[in-house]
């Protein structure tokens, strides 16, 4: 195994095990599950990001990998992250995670608190020739949410939800570990958040 790829599993098995331990995270899960990605520099093709196989879901109320790290596992969040390291290149993993208007409020003041760069994508916008072309979405997507917030890369963005898809959420950085850091973060925010309302 080459360096790259030594690199690229082990950041990836330690951000997978730090999201396995953190119990805030559960909630996050939507329900087609998460996925979290790598991908290898210049990456061009599914097969050059590493991802879960079977995403990530829920075992006795804990985190849990469905599967192992694999290239090739992923392809809506592996072609995610390749259209976006075309505007910002240093943009190499990303995870995905629940979204809903309550929640999306939350997310675009925690983004400004942190200073980071956030964007929706409105599917209602979406041409009809892109969503009838196969696997056709995604540039258009990635290319609205760069264009939503002035044409730069956005740290976080989520999209609207269209027939038959669920809105999710998506958190991008330079490497899985800060990812996961940071998801963890936003995890535990929320979820203190939301028990003091109830309070719980």
């Amino acid at each position: 195994m080459s360096d790259d790829l030594i690199e690229l599993f082990g950041k990836f098995s330690l951000a997978l095990g730090k999201i396995e331990q953190c119990k805030e995270f559960v909630f996050l899960i939507p329900e087609v599950r998460t996925n979290m990605v790598y991908a290898k520099k210049d990456a061009a093709t599914r097969d050059d990001v590493l991802a879960v196989d079977g995403r990530i879901t829920v075992v006795r109320g804990m985190p849990y990998a469905a599967g192992r790290p694999r290239l090739g596992a992923s392809s809506h969040m592996a072609r995610l992250i390749i259209e976006l390291a075309k505007f910002d290149s240093s943009y190499r993993a990303g995870i995905d995670f629940m979204n809903n208007p309550a929640f999306a409020e939350w997310l675009k003041q925690y983004c400004a608190e942190k200073g980071w760069i956030f964007s929706v994508i409105d599917r209602s916008n979406e041409p009809e020739e892109v969503k009838e072309k196969e696997c056709g979405s995604m540039p258009w997507k990635v290319a609205e949410a760069v264009r939503a917030c002035g044409g730069v890369a956005p740290k976080m963005f989520y999209e609207t939800g269209a027939v038959g898809k669920e809105p999710v959420t998506v958190l991008v950085g330079r490497d899985p570990i800060e990812v996961v850091e940071q998801v963890i973060e936003i995890a535990k925010r929320y979820t203190a958040k939301l028990s003091s309302q109830s309070g719980v």
